[in-house]
């Protein structure tokens, strides 16, 4: 197995590892995010958290192996697809194609990645951790017919480069399949039993198995159950699969601005067996546990064993492994709604619905997708109990000089006419200003009452700025990035300054061309209304229009507690809510304990937030999930999709933002946010993440572990226990017709004050239950 780990607060690689490891899992992936090693050309940053050899050494310590995806391209929901911007405006460029300026720069960063390695003797033939590497990514969905014959000599290409750098390990292309020779092509979805690669002496190997999906600001919250996940791996191992690698087992946190999309959420949870605050995300990360821990018990007769196959008809398959005398059995019904039952070597089984039974003899049925047999553990959000807040919170605040830049109309950039974003700001900000001046005279054609000013905009948010006056602000929607704002607007005789602030929420990171998509302002026209009700239109667009790239506050790190700025000219009177363009700060005393920290920002509208000095990102609590499409109950039986399984309809798309424990200091720590859109910090409070109750419903014969994940934490009552025929689910289970007397206090006797406990769940364990059916144990628990 194996899982990639995305970089985030490098204080939490040693934990997240282990627990993939306690997991199951034997190898660790990552990209390598070209942005964050090269942010300028020919400068590199491999610091704290982008320390690619520690990382590396950190899965070599715990005693795994490691996957590289240089790439360079990622995706990953990064911002630019981990492209740095610089790139895009190097003269001649094209990127993703037979460009000779293009795959020079990916030939030099890809070799000072392997050289790095090679020089740390961390590749397999040195005796190191990376068994695999990758080059390009996905780039077989949008190959044709986009890139056209262009495409096929640049991954051509790719492959005689990679092969050139002689690092000893298998290279792989995913999604690529026509992927020369000796590439191994590869599959990334959500099932991948049906993939066959492109040579037959290549392993069937799937290099992205999505745990659940990635959110968008405005997107509900997609879940993907533990039964459908855990039917899509052992399908595959069914079906002749030899890798599997989780995309992802821990997602993490966008921090800063690595964020793309557009309009990719701060959080990166995915529903990843790992959560964002690297908790156990139970059932999922269990339930796959019992299942790697089964596959790699039989890891000889898979790999070895010759292979059988029935076909019963009904969607319903019986895979037979068999080596040396040993035998192993998969029977897996993909059925979406009928449980099936099967003969298989003179014995009964019955298979429900979209799952897969697994027999390590042929004989018994141990481990079924379908049935559950771990711990559920249900997230808490605690009061900060170190002070009270908000009360305690006491805010400063200082504007933004945003009126004083759209007056002043000045820039060190000059040019006559419209600049795409990226080529002004090479993205060193969301926020770049174009500020432009129109002069009317009496007697001008253009000059009336009656004018309004019309804006082709690509930004994903538009403010518009008349002699310092904000008039108007338009973000895109999800997915529709090019809009047009027009706004009446009261120009006066002489000269009249118009600012635009163009402001990005992550740059495109998918699709064919994506590197060209424009960002900013495209065409701006001025439109008058004389008497006669002809309109008179002057273009803009040529004017002289000067650039600036970034906020005052950007500039002068009002975020930075180290700054000489940082304490300059804040104001602590007459807090103003709901004000634009706002610095916010506060001093606060973090949660106390170890369990994760998020701060609640509800009341907020977007911006950005800092936790002394290091951006926890990009905030937005204001922009709500969509109304419709979420479930009670999810049915796991079914293909999955993003859209199914969805919770948290029309609420704050993202209300808590984590801040890792490493951020933060023992005595005073410094919040400071910027305030886009108005908002009111008043409600801004700290908690800590803790898992609040855990429940569990598991079938006889099964040893049952119950655990409050750490962090000493104990479990502290037991509110109900019931073995034999127990009815609900979590948080509303009852006693069924039949049960053994005393469970509840059996239960409590094993489980009471510990951290974790275990207990077989067995007639031996509770007594007699008198049940004409199998029995249960139905346990919820308080930590």
């Amino acid at each position: 197995m194996e899982t990639r780990v995305q970089f985030g607060a490098e204080q939490m690689w040693p934990d997240l590892i282990q627990k993939s490891k306690e997991g199951g899992l034997d190898t660790i992936e990552t990209y390598v995010f070209w942005n964050a090693h090269e942010p300028r050309r020919r400068e590199y940053d491999f610091s704290r958290n982008l320390d690619l050899v520690r990382f590396i050494k950190t899965i070599q310590d715990a005693g795994l192996y490691a996957v590289l995806r240089i790439g360079p391209y990622v995706c990953a929901e990064w911002n630019y697809g981990g492209f740095p911007v610089w790139l895009h405006n190097l003269p001649g460029i094209k990127m993703r194609t037979d460009n000779e300026v293009y795959k020079n720069e990916m030939q030099i960063f890809t070799t000072y990645i392997v050289d790095m390695m090679k020089k740390e003797k961390l590749f397999a033939s040195q005796g190191g951790p990376i068994i695999i590497a990758q080059i390009e990514n996905e780039y077989g969905n949008v190959m044709t017919p986009a890139y056209g014959d262009a495409g096929k000599v640049y991954i051509n290409w790719c492959a005689t480069m990679a092969e050139s750098l002689d690092i000893g390990v298998p290279w792989i292309m995913c999604q690529q399949p026509d992927a020369p020779q000796p590439m191994i092509n590869t599959c990334n979805g959500y099932y991948c039993d049906s993939f066959t690669p492109n040579n037959p002496n290549s392993p069937k190997m799937w290099t992205e198995n999505w745990t659940g999906w990635f959110k968008d600001w405005g997107m509900a919250d997609p879940h993907r159950t533990a039964e459908d996940l855990a039917y899509s791996v052992a399908r595959f191992f069914q079906f002749g699969g030899t890798f599997q690698n989780y995309y992802m087992y821990h997602g993490g946190t966008n921090f800063g601005r690595t964020a793309g999309g557009p309009y990719i959420t701060t959080s990166y949870d995915y529903d990843a067996p790992l959560d964002e605050y690297g908790h156990l995300n139970q059932p999922k990360w269990g339930h796959l546990k019992e299942l790697h821990l089964l596959l790699k018990s039989m890891e000889k007769v898979l790999t070895y064993g010759d292979i059988s196959t029935t076909d019963y008809g009904n969607s319903i398959t019986a895979t037979t492994y068999t080596a040396n005398g040993t035998s192993s059995c998969f029977i897996s019904n993909a059925n979406t709604t009928a449980d099936a039952t099967v003969e298989l070597q003179g014995k009964t089984f019955t298979v429900p619905a979209w799952s897969v039974s697994i027999l390590p003899d042929c004989k018994n049925d141990v481990y079924n997708t379908a049935k559950i047999n771990v711990q559920t553990s249900v997230k808490v959000m605690k009061p900060n109990a170190a002070e009270k807040q908000p009360a305690a919170l006491n805010w400063a605040w200082r504007p933004e000089h945003v009126r004083d830049t759209a007056s002043l109309g000045q820039g060190p950039l000059v040019a006559e006419q419209l600049l795409e974003q990226k080529q002004v700001s090479n993205d060193t900000s969301d926020y770049v200003w174009y500020m432009t001046s129109i002069d009317l005279k009496k007697g001008d054609p253009l000059w009336s009452k009656d004018m309004t000013l019309r804006v082709n905009s690509s930004a994903h948010i538009l403010h518009v700025f008349v002699n310092g006056k904000h008039v108007a602000a338009q973000w895109a929607t999800k997915g529709v990035y090019k809009y047009v704002v027009e706004q009446k607007v009261a120009l006066k005789l002489g000269k009249n300054q118009l600012s635009l602030l163009s402001v990005t929420v992550g740059l495109q990171n998918y699709g064919p061309f994506f590197d060209e998509v424009t960002t900013g302002i495209e065409a701006v026209q001025l439109i008058s209304k004389v008497s006669n009700n002809d309109d008179v239109v002057k273009d803009l667009s040529t004017n002289k229009w000067v650039y600036r790239v970034g906020l005052h506050g950007e500039e002068k790190q009002l975020y930075n507690v180290e700054s000489i700025l940082h304490s300059s000219r804040w104001q602590e009177q007459n807090l103003p809510v709901n004000r634009l363009f706002t610095w916010y700060k506060t001093n606060f005393q973090a949660p106390l304990g170890k369990e994760p920290v998020v701060v609640d920002l509800l009341g907020l509208g977007k911006g950005y937030a800092w936790v002394n000095g290091q951006s926890i990102g990009r905030y937005w609590p204001s922009f709500n999930a969509q109304e419709d499409g979420c479930t009670e109950k999810c049915d796991y039986r079914g293909p999955y999709g993003s859209d199914k399984c969805l919770t948290n309809c029309g609420k704050p798309s993202q209300r808590w933002y984590h801040v890792p424990r490493s951020f933060l200091r023992d005595d005073m720590n410094t919040l400071v946010l910027f305030e886009e859109l108005g908002g009111n910090p008043s409600f801004v409070n700290f908690q800590s993440v803790a898992i609040g109750t855990v429940c569990a419903n598991t079938s006889e014969g099964h040893a049952l572990e119950l655990s409050c994940h750490g962090s000493g934490r104990t479990i502290s009552a037991v509110k109900f226990a019931s073995f034999g025929e127990p009815q609900g689910s979590c948080g509303s289970f009852s006693s069924g017709t039949c049960e053994a007397a005393g469970a509840l206090s059996i239960v409590q006797q094993a489980c009471v004050g510990r951290e974790r406990c275990s207990i077989e769940v067995s007639e031996a364990t509770f007594g007699s239950t008198g049940c004409s059916n199998a029995n249960r144990l139905a346990v919820e628990v308080v930590c």
